[in-house]
């Protein structure tokens, strides 16, 4: 990992991103969807035959699949699940808006309704990887706001199969409708919709680069979520932190994928020395040890500082995903914080605590975007429609105003909309 100090390095060095190299796919994946649209179910079968090496007979998971994967996984997994189910609506019924009606002496009634979106599409991450506590995530938050029908579709293995665990938590969720679908082909179906897949009216859930590209080319036609990039975690530590669990932390989060950032930010330069022995000596004990040492070599980062207000200036500038406050007084520093997807505080608050179980959602903004995103919550599953009632008489008082704005615009039609009714019936 790569060391900094602000003593030597300028804040701008010390928070600049690497800038990845990404392929540009927007060509294919433009390709696929105008295929999907066109063919529907045929261009489906056949870019799962093409791209995932699948030959499948149905796109749809059955009810008898679903019931044996609830019975395949075990009893223990199932009931954290529920637990897990039982946090996160917790949480997430605190987000729930209502919403309101004002009325005024001269009559005039105004006010704003909060409706659920009535078609939700949930793309679940699959294939090699099996993320059941992506299904929670995702389609909890839309069971609250009342979202009337949720699918979900996820890529098979290489036999056509969905994982267990995958299914069984779509069960423990209320999952209505689930297909063996993925990558651009499936985000298609759920935009433009098949024979098979009804079209939705927004998208939500993390993928490959092709899944958000295609995201992005379908925004207007649904709504999406948002597009996620590599995964980040921040730690903000004191000398009251343990090098161990600073160590497994930055660890945790480099696994994931090669270009994962893991960052700690002290202002001791003895823990820097002690979590890079502990980083050494935890990694190869990591079954993903490649995966996280090219993280941890291209992204990772060891950041001196001289005291924790600077430290603070740094995570606000960097916006992580995560930000871990491993501090001996960590609420004192929550209310300096502005910029980041979602805060673990104190020694015993790891990051991994809000991936599964605690109940704040683990679907985050990345790559700094925690600057103007938010967390997926329930505000994502629903709509705003105001409402408008104005009697005759507080109609031709207001009339005179309204005249002079669309005058003022420019706008004889508008004028004239409300100058008709003021003058009555003729």
């Amino acid at each position: 990992m790569r060391i900094f100090s602000t003593q030597k390095d300028t804040i701008e060095t010390i928070v600049a991103r690497k800038q990845s190299e990404t392929k540009d796919v927007s060509t294919v994946v433009a390709q696929i969807i105008a295929r999907v649209q066109q063919q529907g179910d045929q261009a489906l079968f056949q870019l799962i035959e093409e791209i995932d090496q699948v030959t499948l007979s149905s796109l749809t998971v059955s009810p008898r699949e679903i019931d044996a994967a609830v019975h395949a996984v075990s009893p223990e997994l199932l009931n954290v699940m529920e637990q897990a189910k039982e946090n996160i609506l917790a949480f997430h019924q605190k987000q729930v808006q209502q919403g309101f009606v004002l009325t005024k002496e001269n009559g005039v009634v105004m006010g704003q309704r909060v409706l659920p979106l009535a078609k939700v599409g949930v793309y679940v991450p699959g294939g090699t990887a099996a993320y059941p506590s992506t299904v929670l995530m995702d389609v909890l938050p839309a069971k609250i706001a009342g979202v009337k029908k949720i699918v979900m579709i996820t890529p098979t293995d290489s036999q056509g199969k969905v994982p267990a665990a995958i299914l069984a938590a779509a069960s423990v969720a209320g999952v209505d409708e689930i297909y063996k679908v993925g990558g651009a082909h499936g985000v298609a179906a759920l935009a433009y919709g098949t024979e098979t897949i009804s079209k939705v009216d927004k998208i939500v859930g993390p993928g490959n680069i092709y899944v958000a590209t295609a995201k992005k080319m379908v925004y207007g036609e649904v709504d999406i979520d948002m597009i996620a990039g590599p995964s980040d975690v921040l730690i903000l530590a004191d000398a009251s932190a343990n090098p161990r669990w600073l160590a497994a932390d930055l660890l945790a989060q480099a696994e994931h994928d090669p270009l994962a950032q893991a960052i700690l930010v002290t202002t001791e330069a003895a823990l820097i020395e002690e979590v890079q022995a502990e980083l050494e000596l935890q990694l190869k004990q990591l079954p993903r040890k490649d995966i996280a040492a090219a993280a941890l070599e291209s992204s990772g980062k060891l950041i001196l500082v001289k005291d924790l207000t600077e430290a603070l200036t740094i995570a606000n500038q960097i916006a992580p995903e995560h930000l871990e406050l491993a501090v001996a007084d960590p609420f004192a520093l929550l209310g300096q914080v502005e910029n980041a997807g979602s805060v673990f505080l104190g020694h015993h608050t790891p990051e991994v605590l809000g991936d599964y179980f605690a109940g704040p959602n683990h679907t985050l903004p990345t790559e700094g975007t925690a600057r103007f995103y938010s967390p997926l919550s329930v505000d994502d599953f629903i709509k705003k429609s105001s409402y408008l009632y104005y009697p005759e008489a507080a109609m031709k008082a207001a009339g005179p105003a309204v005249a002079l704005f669309a005058e003022t615009e420019d706008l004889i039609g508008h004028a004239r909309s409300i100058n008709v009714r003021r003058e009555g019936e003729k």
